[in-house]
């Protein structure tokens, strides 16, 4: 066989060049997969730490002084009551966060560990999401009710 015939063969020789392909293929298809689905469930789960905060909030924003609003009208929380409804509520509900209370205002932060399905074959096994809310308490309606 001569060399030239040889070099041809090489050239025209293809076995086992589809397999690596198809390989590198199917892992970024994978990873691409699991980002999609994964970062749909995080998006879910900050929407969910979002409302859980939102809610929090507004259990703790009740808690207002009643002797104060019968005196003389005004709306004030009693700040340790507040906290402890706001905490109340994240409790009932299964998640940890922080809870300030500042003047009138009650803020909340919520934090989920969100699981992963697929990018835990890549060792992600979690996102963590936050979500922050706040309230204040309010006399009556306070807007055009849609």
């Amino acid at each position: 066989m001569s060399s030239i015939a040889v070099l041809r063969r090489l050239r025209d020789d293809e076995e086992g060049r589809v397999t690596a392909f198809v390989v590198t293929i199917a892992l970024a298809a994978l990873l691409f997969a699991g980002l999609v689905l994964d970062g749909g469930l995080a998006l879910a789960a900050k929407v969910r730490a979002i409302g859980e905060a939102q809610e929090a909030a507004r259990a703790g924003a009740q808690e207002i002084d009643l002797a104060a609003y019968r005196a003389d009208g005004s709306l004030r929380l009693v700040p340790q009551r507040a906290g402890a409804a706001a905490r109340s509520y994240l409790a009932a509900a299964g998640h940890t966060g922080s809870v300030s209370v500042t003047g009138n205002k009650v803020a909340v932060t919520v934090t989920i560990d969100q699981p992963t399905q697929l990018l835990g074959l890549v060792s992600i096994a979690s996102i963590t999401v936050t979500g922050a809310g706040q309230a204040e308490p309010q006399r009556g309606i306070s807007g055009v009710l849609p």
